[in-house]
């Protein structure tokens, strides 16, 4: 029996020939990530194994981004904690302030992470880092003190589900409906401690934007990891960002890997999708809305915070003007897209239509700062959660989206497709 992408990177970093579901495995980790909100406890358990260095410098990765910049006290001693570990330490890799990013869009952009990888992080997000082939995947905190010390972790092998895209894609669709309409579809429990491998003429053809968004909502099914096999874009990608290419474990699935399952879609059938509360899988076609006003629209985060999206937000608000009373933030993921975002123009687009520029930060995707809700109030975000009081309070509700449906909404003061205000694709 062959074997899946997953089991694959799994088996070599376990120095195993074949694993299969359900086996248990000791494996060498590539990068071991922490936030601001994760990394502390992580450090005090470091601390208390007695363990005077990490196991290596260049593979452990903190960044400060959840409450950053420190919206009060707390968060402030947290960012200070993992600015004193990261310097007594001498990590490589710490990032805060004017170099900081949404670590789910910095680590990629970086190079830090490559095709074949392991990555852990302390957060469930981490799963993005499928979208270039890695086997990446969320853990607890203890996990990460104990794989700062060791560079290992333990996982029981997953399941796999393939998930088969074809057709071709409607205007404004991209991989984040792609992957609302997977989960609308299977729950968010339908790949529960699996690996969902993401496949198809149309992931093929998807850039790496809308395939780190795919990635990067697989935990929202419930799945261990999502993961696409490394192609010509990914490697595209990685040139010039990876130090050593020649370092990178690139495979894909063999012809007679076992799956738990195998789904097909045909994305013709697939409109833009809208997210309503308090679910990811609480799914509906933008043309099954209706009317429903909000209060404010978020653009960013890990899920949808790149250049791609920023660009396509801009392409719908250019010469238009945010509805009176609705707030609109835009968050560029991380200081290069910053950059990027300036110099071609979108942050001018942004600010003539009365949005509101944000650094790079988690903040309102957690309900941490940079845009809490009031009771009562309605968000429409290009974020990746929607349960109850997640962007503030527990009378609020969030409803997720594109980056181009988010920026049209903003325009008319209700959820809308880009054609109910006037844009064309």
């Amino acid at each position: 029996m062959g074997m899946t992408i997953t089991e694959k990177i799994l088996a070599s970093h376990a120095g195993f020939k074949v694993v299969t579901p359900g086996q248990l495995i000791e494996a060498k980790v590539d990068i071991v990530l922490a936030n601001d909100i994760t990394a502390p406890l992580a450090i005090e358990q470091f601390r208390a194994a007695g363990v005077k260095k990490v196991f290596n410098k260049e593979k452990v990765v903190l960044v400060s981004d959840h409450f950053a910049p420190n919206k009060d006290i707390s968060s402030a001693e947290q960012c200070r904690l993992l600015r004193e570990f990261a310097k007594e330490q001498v990590l490589t890799h710490f990032y805060e302030g004017g170099e900081m990013g949404i670590e789910h869009a910095l680590l990629p952009e970086k190079g830090i992470v490559k095709s074949g990888d392991v990555v852990i992080g302390a957060d469930s997000h981490t799963c993005t880092y499928g979208a270039l082939g890695a086997f990446a995947t969320g853990v607890g905190s203890t996990d990460v003190a104990a794989a700062m010390v060791i560079g290992e972790i333990w996982f029981r092998v997953p399941e796999s589900i393939k998930f088969i895209y074809k057709g071709t894609l409607n205007p404004w669709v991209g991989g984040k409906d792609l992957i609302l309409y997977t989960i609308g579809d299977i729950g968010v429990d339908g790949a529960l401690y699996m690996a969902m491998e993401f496949t198809g003429e149309v992931i093929h053809h998807l850039p790496m934007s809308d395939r780190f968004t795919m990635a990067n909502m697989a935990i929202e099914a419930g799945a261990k990891n999502g993961i696409i096999a490394a192609d010509d874009s990914t490697i595209s990608y990685l040139k010039g960002r990876v130090p050593d290419q020649n370092q990178m474990m690139i495979c894909m699935s063999d012809a007679n890997a076992h799956y738990h399952e195998i789904k097909e879609y045909k994305v013709d059938q697939i409109e833009p999708q809208v997210a309503f509360p308090h679910s990811p899988e609480n799914v509906r076609g933008i043309s099954e809305v209706g009317d429903i006003p909000i209060d404010q629209v978020v653009i960013g985060s890990c899920t949808n915070g790149r250049l791609e999206d920023l660009q396509i937000a801009a392409k719908v608000l250019k010469g238009r003007k945010v509805a009176p009373y609705v707030r609109m933030i835009i968050i560029p993921a991380t200081p290069y897209i910053y950059r990027e975002a300036l110099r071609q123009g979108l942050l001018e687009i942004f600010i003539d239509a009365k949005g509101i520029i944000s650094p790079p930060t988690c903040g309102p995707c957690l309900g941490g700062h940079m845009g809490i809700l009031a009771q009562g109030e309605r968000a429409l975000a290009t974020t990746n959660r929607n349960f109850v009081g997640r962007m503030g309070h527990q009378e609020s509700e969030v409803y997720l989206s594109n980056p181009a449906v988010a920026a049209a909404s903003a325009v008319k003061g209700c959820i809308c497709s880009p054609e109910a205000i006037g844009v064309n694709p």
